[in-house]
Formats: C-alpha cells, structure tokens, sequence
C-alpha cells in the first residue's frame, strides 16, 4: 500500500517538480524535532492531566467542563496521530506505526492502519468521486447525481444534509469507532491482532473509568458530551479543507489536482494550533511528509508559484469556509428536494 507521505513521482520539467526544488532549497521539508517533541509533550500533558482532574473531581456534574477539555485533548491526539502517518515526525516507518497505535487505537479509540488507508487513498485522489472515500455517498452527498433515489431518514437527511451538518457531527467519533471495528473484521488493517487489543484496552479503561468514579447518570451524560464534541472539533478541523472544492476529472497533473481541490484557511497562530496545521490544506496536500510548522513558511511560496503558473489558489477565512462547505451541501441536495416536492 502507498502511505500518503509519498506523492505521485513528478517528471523532472513538471511544475511541481519546480515547486519542490523551491521548497527544498528553503529548508522547508527539513525536521523538526524540537517542535514535534515539545507538540507531543502538550498533548502528553493535557491528555494526563485531564484524566487525572478526572479521578480528583471524583462524582460531580461539574466533570462535563472535564468532558469538554478531554474532548478537545482526543482531537489534539488524532491530529497528531495524523501527522505520524505522514512521517512528519519521524523519518522512519516503525516509530511512526507504534505511536501511531498509541495515539489513534489506545488514546481515542480509532483504528490507525484503517485510517491511514482511507487517508491514503484521499490524498492519492483528492475529491475525486470515484476514488477519493472523503466524498463517497454515505449519510452526506458531496454529488448532485449521489442524491437522488434515497428514500425515508435518508432521503430526509440529504434533503437538508446541509443544516444537519453540524449536528451529524456530534456522531463522527462513534462512526470512527464504527468503521474501525468493521476494518478489524473485514481484515483491511496490517496488524489486526495488535489493532483489536488496543481498541479493547481503549474501550475497557474508558468505560471502567467512567463507571468507577461517576453516578450513571453522570456517566451517560459524560460520555456523550465528550464524544459529541469530540467529533464535532474534529469533523471542523476537516470540513473548510475540501468541501465545496471543484471535483477532478483525473487527466489533471499532480499540482493541479492538490491545488485545485484544496481550500486554504488563514489566520493566525491560534488557528493553526487549533486546526492542527490542516488550514495550510494546498501545501500539505502538495507535500505530505513536511512538518506541521513549516506550512505557514511555504505558504508564500506556494502561492507566488500558483500565481506565476496561472493555477487558482484558494484561500478564505474560517468563518467563510465554512459557509462555502455548507453551501455546497444545499446544492447538491437540491435536485433531491426538487424530486421531493414534485411527488
């Protein structure tokens, strides 16, 4: 299988080869390991520290603010988990595979190996709808000939898909865990043995934590705010990155069709905290394997060529990503709720 730290080879007059000559004489696909060492030590820490207050507060309602800051730590974790699969933290592939179990099968409960071949095949074919499984029709529809012949809650859901967007995403953690279980049994994983345990040591501390130190009512109400924020934070660290983006054709070369699909968000240092680097999208999709804080360094660069090239560089707000997405998704439920209403 192909990780998604290794682009297509470009031919030596290609324009990304242009570009990578660029980037690489600037430095930017150089390590960075004392950012990605005191990154993991953050996290580390708000991992740990968060389950710790959890055991001190002890049985209180006042454990949903706790539920809220481990909902945002687990989505910290999963962006770091995504940055191990790029090789972004280190430069061979066994380090990165084992914390990558680490973060993404003990920490949150996900199935690294199924994740990073999803997220594989998405950077090989960004938007793509055939070949790119971040758009295939599942409960949303990212193509308007998608909608069409889906019947009941379905049928309901595509109708309004684009009001219902941020609310379906209180359920992203629990599909994540879904399809982890389904890869494990459909044996797509490399290490499934490895994989299962893992994800059962995840579901048996969690839960034993919850029911030891909690009423079961608190319990209930914990596990579903920290999972419905959880997914909600990390379903928006992913929406403003493709969403709305024109779909390619395949006859594009390797720069155009990262380029093309791929939606830039600024703003400042915050914002890349907060979206894990993900809002440099155009020149993570360009250069996987670059470390997280070299982004906003490219970004200048990336964009000068584009322009120079005469390729469209997209670049917005987070707020107006945001409103391009779900403006996308009003659309392309349009021809469903046209068939709707003409019965």
């Amino acid at each position: 299988m192909t990780t998604a730290t290794t682009p297509p080879r470009p031919t030596s007059g290609s324009d990304f080869a242009v570009l990578s000559r660029r980037i690489t004489d600037a430095g930017l696909m150089r390590r960075r390991p004392l950012y990605y060492a005191l990154r993991l030590g953050v996290v580390g820490l708000m991992f740990v520290g968060g389950w710790t207050a959890f055991f001190a507060l002890g049985s209180s309602w006042w454990q949903m603010t706790t539920a809220v800051f481990l909902a945002v730590t687990f989505a910290q974790v999963a962006l770091v988990a995504h940055d191990l699969a790029h090789r972004q933290v280190f430069r061979t592939r066994r380090p990165s595979a084992f914390a990558g179990l680490v973060a993404g099968n003990l920490g949150v409960g996900m199935s690294y190996g199924w994740w990073m071949d999803k997220h594989t095949r998405h950077h090989n074919n960004p938007n793509h709808d055939d070949l790119d499984p971040d758009v295939a029709p599942e409960v949303l529809v990212w193509a308007a000939e998608a909608s069409l012949g889906r019947r009941g809650l379905r049928g309901f859901i595509v109708r309004h898909q684009a009001v219902l967007f941020f609310p379906l995403l209180t359920l992203l953690a629990v599909s994540l865990k879904v399809s982890s279980v389904k890869a494990l049994r459909d044996g797509t994983v490399k290490r499934p043995g490895v994989e299962a345990t893992l994800l059962l040591l995840h579901a048996a501390g969690y839960l034993t934590a919850l029911l030891l130190v909690l009423t079961p009512p608190q319990a209930v109400v914990f596990l579903l705010l920290h999972q419905a924020i959880f997914g909600v934070y990390l379903g928006m660290t992913f929406a403003p990155n493709h969403k709305g983006m024109p779909h390619p054709t395949g006859s594009e070369d390797y720069l155009r069709k990262q380029v093309l699909t791929s939606r830039n968000v600024h703003g400042s240092r915050l914002v890349d905290a907060a979206l894990g680097g993900l809002n440099y999208q155009i020149e993570h999709h360009l250069f996987p394997g670059m470390p997280t804080p070299n982004l906003r360094r490219a970004q200048p660069i990336v964009q000068a060529y584009c322009a120079e090239i005469g390729v469209r560089y997209e670049q917005t707000g987070l707020v107006d990503s945001y409103r391009q997405a779900l403006r996308h998704l009003h659309e392309v439920g349009a021809p469903a709720r046209a068939a709707h209403a003409s019965r």
